[in-house]
C-alpha cells in the first residue's frame, strides 16, 4: 500500500509518500481501508518530535474513517471511525491507504456523517468528552466557559455542554467562532480574549457575579491566571494544553479559600480501543443531530499529504484539513 511516512523529525518536508507492506489482520486484529483521515495539530507535533514516545520510522495520523477489509465476518464491509493516542505514535497511523487495528478498537461510523466529516471528529470530541464529562463532571444546570471556543476542541466542548443541558455556555477566544459554525450556534455569550477586555469581570457579569462552575481551557499557559479568576466558588478548571508557557502563577490563598480544583485531561493516554469506547458514547449525538463536525476547509490526496501538514502548520485555513487516500 501507499503511505505517508517520516524517518526523522522535522517540518512537513520530512514527510514522503511511498510503498510499504500491507498491514495484516492477525489474531484479534482488523484491517481498515482508510477513506479519510484528518490532520490535527498533534499530528504536526508528532512529526516535529515535540511529543513523547514517538518511535521511528512512523506513519503519522490519529483520526480516521473507513471500511473494514479484514477481520471478523460480522465486521467486513462495516463503515467505522476511530482515533487513539497510540495511533501514529507507537503504532502506524491513518495517513495511509490502510491501517491495522485491534478488533476491540472498531466503532461504527454514524450514518449521518460522510467519511471526511467523520475523520475530523476523533481527537476533538474525545478529548472534549474526556475533559468536560469524565474529568470535570459537567452536569445539567451548571455554567461553563470554554477558552479556545473557536478551535476544534473548544467547538466540540461547546456542543457537549449544550447536550448536557448546561445552563449557560460562555465562549472565550481572540475571535468569535465564524457564523454558522456549530460553536457559534450553541454558545450563549462570547467574550474576546484580548488586551482590552477584563475576561473574569465579563464572566462574572454574565453569571450574576458568581463566575462559572467549569472552565474548559483548550489553550492553557497564557490563559491560566484568567481561567482561575473566572471560576465560581468550588469551580473546576480543566487544562488540556499549555501555549506560550508551561508554567503559571496563581494566588494559592485565593485558590484554597474558594475551594477550587485544577484538573488535567490528556487524550494521548487513551489508546485506540479506549478512544473507540468514547466514540460509541458520542455517536448517538451525531445520529440525532445534536453534534456536528467543524467544517472542512480543504482536502488533499495522499500525494499532497505534506501540503496538508503545511496547511495545518501555517494556520491559514479556517476549518479542518483532511487527507483522502
Amino acid at each position: 500500500m501507499r503511505a505517508l511516512r517520516f524517518e526523522r523529525f522535522g517540518g512537513p518536508e520530512v514527510l514522503c509518500v511511498g510503498e510499504v507492506a500491507d498491514p495484516v489482520a492477525g489474531d484479534g486484529m482488523a484491517v481498515v481501508a482508510v477513506r479519510a483521515a484528518s490532520v490535527n495539530p498533534s499530528d504536526v507535533m508528532a512529526v516535529s518530535g515535540s511529543l513523547e514516545d514517538i518511535t521511528l520510522p512512523r506513519i503519522p495520523g490519529r483520526d480516521f474513517a473507513g471500511v473494514v477489509l479484514e477481520g471478523p465476518d460480522d465486521w467486513i464491509g462495516a463503515e467505522v471511525w476511530g482515533t487513539g493516542g497510540d495511533v501514529g505514535s507507537s503504532i502506524d497511523g491513518s495517513h495511509a491507504e490502510r491501517i491495522a487495528l485491534p478488533v476491540s478498537a472498531l466503532a461504527r461510523k454514524p450514518g449521518t456523517l460522510d467519511f471526511a466529516e467523520a475523520a475530523t471528529v476523533g481527537v476533538n470530541f474525545v478529548v472534549g468528552w474526556l475533559g468536560a464529562i469524565e474529568t470535570a463532571g459537567l452536569a445539567a444546570g451548571e455554567t461553563i466557559a470554554v477558552f479556545g471556543v473557536s478551535g476544534g476542541v473548544g467547538g466540540a466542548v461547546a456542543q457537549i455542554a449544550r447536550a448536557t443541558d448546561a445552563q449557560r455556555i460562555v465562549g472565550v477566544a481572540p475571535h468569535a467562532p465564524a457564523a454558522g459554525t456549530p460553536a457559534a450556534e450553541v454558545i450563549d455569550e462570547f467574550v474576546p480574549f484580548d488586551n482590552d477586555t477584563d475576561v473574569p469581570a465579563e464572566i462574572r457579569r454574565i453569571t450574576g457575579g458568581r463566575g462559572v462552575d467549569v472552565v474548559y481551557d483548550a489553550v492553557g499557559g497564557v490563559t491560566t491566571p484568567t481561567t482561575v479568576a473566572s471560576l465560581a466558588h468550588r469551580g473546576r478548571l480543566v487544562v488540556i494544553s499549555a501555549i506560550g508557557t508551561s508554567t503559571a502563577e496563581i494566588d494559592l490563598h485565593d485558590f484554597y479559600h474558594r475551594e477550587l480544583r485544577m484538573l488535567g485531561a490528556d487524550s494521548r493516554k487513551l489508546n485506540v480501543t479506549a478512544s473507540a469506547e468514547r466514540l460509541k458514547r458520542i455517536s448517538p449525538h451525531f445520529e440525532r443531530g445534536q453534534f456536528r463536525p467543524l467544517p472542512i476547509a480543504q482536502t488533499f490526496d495522499l500525494d499532497h499529504g505534506p501540503d496538508a501538514y503545511l496547511a495545518v502548520t501555517e494556520k491559514k485555513l479556517r476549518g479542518r484539513v483532511a487527507i483522502q487516500p
